[in-house]
C-alpha cells in the first residue's frame, strides 16, 4: 500500500505581477488557459540557490495560484521554499521584473536572483 503526501504552501500574486503574467503570454500568443508562469528555486546563484521564472503548461503535481485571470505554478519542492511569498512586478529607471517578498529567505547577494 502507497500513501501519497499532500505539499501544501501559498503564495500570493501582486495585482502587478498578474498584469505582467497576462501581457507576457498574450505578447508570446499563450493561451492563460492553457498556460502559466512557472516560479520555483533551483541549485545555483550567490547564496545557493536562485529564482526561477519561466512561461509553461502546468503539471498535475503543481500547485496553482491564480489572481486577475492570471495563473502561477510552483513544484512541491519549491514551496518549501516560497510558501509565505509575495511575487511582486516592478517597473522603475533602475530596471524591470519580477521580485520576490519572501519571509523564508536566510540570506541574499547583491544580484538580486539569488
Amino acid at each position: 500500500m502507497s500513501t501519497q503526501t499532500q505539499v501544501t504552501g501559498t503564495l500570493t500574486v501582486a495585482a502587478s505581477a498578474a498584469a505582467k503574467i497576462r501581457a507576457l503570454l498574450e505578447a508570446q500568443g499563450k493561451s492563460p488557459a492553457e498556460h502559466a508562469l512557472r516560479v520555483g528555486v533551483q541549485a545555483g546563484g550567490c547564496s545557493g540557490l536562485s529564482y526561477l521564472f519561466n512561461l509553461d503548461q502546468p503539471k498535475p503535481t503543481d500547485l496553482l495560484f491564480e489572481r486577475d485571470g492570471a495563473r502561477v505554478v510552483c513544484d512541491p519542492k519549491s514551496i518549501l521554499y516560497l510558501s509565505g511569498s509575495e511575487l511582486n512586478y516592478l517597473d522603475s529607471l533602475t530596471g524591470a521584473g519580477f521580485v520576490w517578498q519572501n519571509p523564508n529567505v536566510k540570506g541574499t547577494c547583491g544580484c538580486g536572483t539569488s
